[in-house]
């Protein structure tokens, strides 16, 4: 599935993952300095949570990707674990693009509710989900979700739960 360019020189094409992009995904995510999953999980994602992923290519290039899964104990919320876009496209709003992108898909059809974790910190990833929020005109409350004390050893941070909704569907 294509999106319409922007401009005739932009050509991305946004589609679900394949299991063959998994190996892309976790090398734009260790490029990008993310918080590196083993690359079975990027696998993982691609083959049995296809339908509330995104890849984004440009001349078959993968340049984005968001990694997200419909919470099984809430069907009314989809997860974002991940959002990763590569430096040669930013400041083009492609990551707004890929969330827009699950939220449309028929997989999220029941989905009222956003949900991701976010260090304190990461400036970027917070302004991006407040900023889909407000676009949707709906609310974004922020809550602490993991503690530094929850996690072994030293150097991570707390995760903020950053919870957008509800989605109103036409």
């Amino acid at each position: 599935m294509a999106v319409t360019p922007i401009t005739e020189k932009e050509a991305l094409v946004f589609t679900k993952p394949s299991v063959e992009d998994g190996a892309e995904m976790w090398e734009l995510a260790k490029k990008l300095g993310l918080d590196l999953n083993s690359s079975y999980k990027y696998l993982m994602m691609a083959e049995y949570f296809a339908e509330t992923c995104v890849v984004v290519k440009e001349d078959d290039e993968l340049v984005g990707f968001v990694t997200a899964f419909i919470l099984p104990e809430r069907q009314d919320t989809v997860f974002v674990w991940q959002v990763g876009v590569d430096e040669s496209q930013r400041g083009r709003g492609l990551a707004s693009r890929m969330l827009n992108e699950v939220l449309e898909r028929n997989s999220c059809g029941k989905v009222k509710y956003l949900e991701a974790t976010v260090t304190p910190s990461n400036d970027a990833s917070q302004k991006l989900f407040r900023r889909l929020a407000r676009k949707n005109d709906t609310a974004c409350h922020v809550s602490e979700c993991f503690s530094e004390d929850l996690f072994p050893g030293e150097g991570h941070e707390a995760e903020l739960s950053f919870k957008i909704g509800p989605f109103l569907r036409q």
